[in-house]
C-alpha cells in the first residue's frame, strides 16, 4: 500500500498548480492502526486544475475545490484504494507561509471549520508540515519548509500559553449561566476551557497540536501537566450535571484545574 501511495502522490504532483504531497496523520507519526486512514496533504500554489484532479480521483469521487470544506480544510476528496481509505487534503501552500510568519510572530486565528468543534487553530498549517513526510516534493519547498518548522516559535509558545486567560474568562460566564440551569452554556464553556487548557499544555513542552484528537491524552502525560488533570478533565466532559448546584460544582473543579494549570505552565 505505501507504494501504491507513493505513486499516487507522484501523479498527484503532475497536476497544475499542485507543488507537493506530504502524508500526514498518525502514518505519518507511527502512530497508525491497520484500519487507519492515508491522509495526503496536497499542497498547491495559485490556480488547480480540478479537472485534472478530477480524472484521478475517477468519475465516482467527488473533489472539493478550495473553500469547498470550509475556511480552512480547503477541499480535497475521500477515496477507496483496494479498500483503504485514502484522504486528498487540499492546502494552499502561499497561506500555509503566512500562517507560518504570523506564527513565529506569536500572532495566533481561531476560525470557525467543520469537523473541529473546538475551532481551527491556525498553527496546525504548520504543525501538519513538522509532523508530516514529504512523499512526493519535486522543487522542494516543503523540505525545507519542515526543517524551519522543526523549531517550535518561542513567541508562538508564548501566546498559546498566555491564552490560558480566555479560560478564566469563559468559567467566569458559565458560572452565571450555571446558577440558571444552563445545560448547554455551561458545557461549551468547559469544554472550551479544557481545550484552551491542553493547547497551552502542548505549546509548553513546544508540542504541536493539530486538532482535538487524542490531545487530551497526549497532554495529561506531559511532564508539567498537573497529576489529576486527565481524570479531572474527563469527568468534567462527561458528566458536568443538569442541575444549578451540579453545573455550579463543575465550574468550581474548573476553575481549580484552570489555576492548577496556570501555575504549572509558570504563568
Amino acid at each position: 500500500m505505501r507504494t501504491v501511495i507513493e505513486n499516487m502522490a507522484s501523479q498527484l504532483t503532475r497536476v497544475p498548480g499542485v507543488v507537493g504531497v506530504m502524508l500526514g496523520g498518525s502514518r505519518a507519526r507511527g502512530e497508525e492502526r491497520p484500519e487507519s486512514d492515508w491522509d495526503l496533504g496536497v499542497y498547491y500554489r495559485g490556480a488547480l486544475d480540478l479537472d485534472a484532479l478530477r480524472a484521478l480521483a475517477g468519475p465516482e469521487v467527488e473533489v472539493a475545490g478550495p473553500g469547498g470544506w470550509g475556511p480552512w480544510v480547503n477541499g480535497g476528496a475521500w477515496l477507496r484504494v483496494e479498500g483503504v481509505a485514502v484522504d486528498w487534503i487540499l492546502r494552499d501552500l502561499d497561506r500555509v507561509g503566512r500562517v507560518w510568519a504570523d506564527c513565529r510572530r506569536g500572532h495566533v486565528e481561531v476560525g470557525t471549520q467543520a469537523g473541529h468543534p473546538l475551532g481551527f487553530w491556525s498553527p496546525c498549517y504548520p504543525g501538519e508540515v513538522a509532523l508530516g513526510l514529504p512523499l512526493a516534493d519535486p522543487t522542494g519547498e516543503l523540505t525545507r519548509l519542515k526543517e524551519q518548522a522543526a523549531d517550535y516559535p518561542e513567541p508562538l509558545r508564548d501566546a498559546l500559553t498566555a491564552a490560558t486567560w480566555e479560560a478564566g474568562f469563559l468559567l467566569d460566564t458559565a458560572a452565571k449561566s450555571a446558577a440558571r440551569a444552563d445545560a448547554l452554556h455551561v458545557s461549551l464553556c468547559l469544554s472550551r476551557a479544557v481545550g484552551i487548557l491542553v493547547q497551552a499544555l502542548h505549546a509548553h513542552h513546544r508540542r504541536w497540536c493539530l486538532n482535538e484528537k487524542g490531545a487530551l491524552a497526549v497532554a495529561e502525560q506531559l511532564p508539567d501537566t498537573p497529576a489529576d488533570f486527565g481524570t479531572t478533565a474527563r469527568g468534567l466532559l462527561a458528566a458536568p450535571g443538569g442541575s444549578a448546584a451540579e453545573l455550579t460544582a463543575a465550574v468550581a473543579r474548573a476553575r481549580e484545574l484552570t489555576r492548577e494549570t496556570v501555575a504549572a505552565l509558570g504563568r
